[in-house]
């Protein structure tokens, strides 16, 4: 094995999260961070084996980004399923208030935004300006992402910390598709 590899953790057993880091070569912020890359990555596989070996599925690297929040963003279904499955708590936020179904929302990712919700992610919960999934996805031109959330259980008149809701931020949009779904889905709320 070569030097390189030998400090790998896919080509070594990972330490336990709880062990000497040192001994296997790296230290606890390494072999952090290098759980933090694999989520970033998608990489399914690797993730696993740092579960497998006590890595906290809800871990806060920089900014506050979890694991959930990293993989997320970035589309990897299948490290989101596996981060939700191995006890990763949907709605954690970063350090502004983003939940990972926020940034899905933004991104327009309807699998892994139905893996979010599925697994029990708040549909409304605010990033710290006020600001919801619905009405990242509405400002961001993600119909479908938006009528998702909306049967979800989404509120179109949350106001965020401009005073504006998601139903004024389509109006404003000149979306009159996302507009009309909005008004008939407060009329039925009422």
């Amino acid at each position: 094995m070569t030097e390189v590899s030998s400090q790998d953790p896919r080509f070594q057993d990972a330490t336990p999260a709880g062990a000497d880091a040192a001994a296997g070569g790296f230290t606890q912020q390494q072999i952090e961070a290098l759980f933090v890359n694999a989520a970033r990555e998608g990489d399914a596989e690797l993730l696993s084996s740092f579960l497998d070996a006590g890595m906290d599925p809800n871990l806060r690297a920089e900014k506050g980004y979890t694991p959930l929040i990293l993989a997320s963003y970035n589309g990897y279904v299948d490290a989101v399923a596996l981060l939700l499955a191995r006890g990763a708590q949907p709605d954690l936020q970063d350090e502004k208030g983003a939940t990972a179904l926020a940034g899905v929302a933004f991104k327009g990712n309807l699998a892994i935004a139905r893996l979010l919700l599925d697994a029990g992610a708040g549909v409304d919960v605010p990033n710290s300006v006020g600001r919801t999934p619905l009405m990242f996805a509405v400002m961001f031109g993600r119909d479908d992402m938006a009528k998702l959330l909306l049967k979800a259980g989404a509120s179109p008149t949350r106001r965020d910390g401009e005073n504006l809701n998601a139903l004024d931020l389509a109006h404003r949009q000149g979306n009159t598709v996302l507009t009309a779904l909005m008004k008939e889905d407060t009329r039925a709320a009422s």
